[in-house]
Parts: C-alpha cells; structure tokens; sequence
C-alpha cells in the first residue's frame, strides 16, 4: 500500500480492537491473547426456486446480494436431478457469498444498526441459533430491509440467510462476543 493512502478500518472492528477485546477476556477469563473470540466471517445465502422456471431470476436474486454484500456474490448449482421439482444436476437455484475482514464488519454493523430494526413487528433474534461450535445462523424474510435494495425495482421479494462464523469455541463465547456486537437477542 502506498504511503500517502490512509489505512481504513470499519467502525465495528476499532470497536472490537480497542474496547470489546479487553472487555471479552475479563468476562471470559482468557490466559492468551489468541483465546479471544473473534468474528471470522459471515456467509450468506439466497434460494431462489423462481429459477427451475426462468433463469433470469438467478440473475436478479445475484445482483441484489451483490448490493447487499458489497462484494460479488456467486450462483449456487443443483447436485443432482429431482424429478419431482424439476430440478436437473448443474442448475442454478440460489446464489452465496462469503464476507471477510473490513466487508465483513461493515455487513455486520449495517445488519445490527440498520436491518434488523426494519424487520416488521421486530422484537429481537433467537439465542437458541447456535450450532454447538460457536456460530450463529439467522433467516431474514424479506432482503428488502437492507438500504441498498431499491423496493421499487424489485421483482420478487426473497428470503436471505445469514450465517455469522466465530472462532469461539462454545456457544456462550460466541454469544458473549455477539451481545458486544449489540446484537438484538430476546430477553
């Protein structure tokens, strides 16, 4: 990187840096520094079953994740053929991405901050998600809630999930490093 270009660093990870790290190995009693849950990366995923019937809906649900994320997001193919569906081996039925380092924070705090209050009759998320190792799953119903996705030009509303990986390695870590985060779990 050249010298005159400024370092950027997303709000969230100055925030987990400089306050919620030291407050996270107090809470949690870690000997090492490298005990310390941190975010690894937030993956998510859009189905689109409209594609079995036209192709051109795999485009759409690709360029509004795209928006969503900041970052190109890929189509997802079948594995095998389900007759019942209309489903053959090699079609594209939903399409993912997977956030790193400074996208990975920016998602995070405009899904905290932004998405999840716009959320309809929104009374906070599930603390029962957890996978058993650390990560946390969330479904979102309607991907019209994020700012970037203009409701007027959207054809189809679709679900989203979004899937938060630790390197926590219980449950209540990740939890503990999520409510740092802020984000809105139910009393």
């Amino acid at each position: 990187m050249s010298a005159n270009k400024k370092e950027y660093t997303p709000r969230l990870e100055a925030f987990y840096q400089e306050t919620l790290r030291k407050q996270l190995i107090e809470k949690l009693g870690c000997k090492n520094e490298l005990e310390v849950p941190k975010l690894d990366k937030i993956v998510l995923n859009m189905g689109v079953g409209d594609a079995v019937a036209d192709r051109k809906h795999i485009e759409h649900a690709v360029a509004e994740l795209t928006a969503i994320a900041g970052q190109k997001a890929v189509p997802t193919y079948a594995k095998k053929s389900i007759a019942t569906f209309k489903v053959r081996d090699g079609m594209a039925l939903g399409c993912k991405v997977t956030l790193r380092r400074e996208k990975m924070y920016e998602f995070m705090d405009r899904l905290v901050n932004i998405a999840l209050p716009r959320v309809r009759d929104f009374r906070g998320i599930s603390a029962k998600a957890f996978d058993g190792n650390g990560n946390y799953s969330l479904g979102i119903k309607e991907h019209i809630v994020f700012p970037e996705i203009d409701y007027d030009k959207v054809a189809n509303i679709r679900g989203l999930d979004v899937v938060i990986c630790t390197t926590a390695k219980t449950d209540d870590a990740a939890k503990e490093l999520l409510d740092g985060f802020s984000m809105p779990f139910k009393k």
